[in-house]
């Protein structure tokens, strides 16, 4: 059984093409979707006296008054029946029957307990719909779950899945499932007391599994933990923006947690004009274009010592007025004294700003 938001959004596309009014009842003659907006008169939601028993009905489009009544069938059993009135509405409401079976015969092919997962991470599930059909499948709503989101250079129908339900195989506590070619999303089951560093533990294991097994390049972004069926989705999106924070921010990192994003989660969610207007006030005209690879690395070593000069030196094995040196240059170019704490602070958000607009731009492309 199809759930009934997707049936939902198949008869609006439906209507938006042939402006026809169509509602789908189930078996029992309730409203599970309608096209209809507003208030509807008591016997719009009712199908008529004669058809109550259509469902037993051999009779596959029937007429009455004016609006075509179809049996959807699966296996042989009626599943729905769609009212559909105006303009052509025995044309709209045949091929909207046949869209609605083909449907229902795709979702059949696909495993139940994926087919839940799955739409409940694209949030294509009604509230009702997600408890009654975890029910239906055994799945325990009230457990606490987190969302990892793995990306990998190798393609995941070549492996990078069955390596991950290797790591993972109890089916019934975990999902796993591919998101693309080169993305994986599992839905791990754990436990009350995991924390956050237990989770990107975790996380690591998965990498190094990956790396060693698969021989590819792997990144993994963690969503918030949730204790909700119904929050799986959120957690879902927390891992996909914090992955575009890795990529935008911290390329190097391996591992990345939603609830550990930092500033870059802040930058991220700025609007372009304002990131615009920021770097154009603390550059006035220069470009980071304008730095060059080696002065940028000292920027990040001299950063990552804590703006310590010798210690700087000595990790770039450079001789301190060398380094000095370089950190004038970077001075005349920006007017920016990154040896002082203040100017270091706003050379360091101005290169995550101009790191994002320059994301947005090649997303835009």
């Amino acid at each position: 059984m199809i759930s009934n938001q997707i049936l939902q959004n198949t008869l609006d596309g439906i209507k938006s093409i042939t402006q026809a009014e169509i509602t789908a009842f189930d078996r029992s003659g309730n409203i599970v979707a309608t096209t209809k907006k507003g208030p509807t008169q008591d016997s719009e939601n009712l199908l008529p006296a004669p058809l109550q028993n259509l469902s037993n009905a051999p009779e596959k489009t029937t007429v009455l008054d004016g609006v075509a009544y179809f049996n959807i069938t699966s296996n042989f059993v009626v599943e729905y029946i769609l009212a559909v009135s105006g303009e052509d509405a025995c044309k709209t409401g045949k091929l909207a029957a046949l869209h609605i079976e083909s449907l229902l015969a795709a979702y059949k092919e696909l495993p139940g307990r994926d087919n839940f997962l799955k739409n409940l991470l694209m949030d294509n599930l009604l509230l009702v719909d997600i408890y009654s059909r975890a029910k239906q499948l055994n799945i325990e709503n009230q457990v606490r779950r987190v969302v990892y989101l793995v990306e990998t250079a190798m393609d995941s129908d070549m492996g990078a899945v069955d390596i991950l339900r290797g790591i993972f195989p109890d089916k019934e506590r975990d999902f796993i499932t591919a998101v693309d070619e080169t993305s994986i999303i599992l839905v791990k089951e754990i436990s009350a007391d995991d924390t956050s560093h237990e989770i990107e533990r975790m996380a690591l294991t998965i990498a190094d599994t990956l790396s060693a097994e698969a021989m590819a390049g792997v990144s993994i972004a963690i969503g918030s933990p949730v204790t909700d069926l119904k929050n799986i989705s959120s957690s879902f999106k927390e891992a996909r923006l914090a992955q575009d924070v890795r990529k935008i921010f911290e390329m190097e990192k391996q591992v990345v947690n939603y609830e550990c994003l930092g500033i870059g989660r802040l930058i991220y969610q700025l609007p372009s004009p304002l990131c615009r207007i920021f770097v154009n006030e603390m550059l006035q005209g220069f470009s980071m274009s304008d730095i060059d690879e080696e002065l940028f690395v000292t920027v990040q070593k001299f950063f990552e010592n804590d703006l310590n000069v010798s210690k700087t030196a000595q990790d770039l094995f450079i001789h301190r007025n060398t380094l000095v040196y370089r950190l004038d240059k970077i001075q005349k170019l920006t007017r920016l004294d990154l040896r002082k704490f203040t100017d270091a602070i706003t050379f360091k958000i101005t290169l995550m700003v101009t790191r994002y607009m320059q994301y947005r731009e090649k997303q835009q492309i």
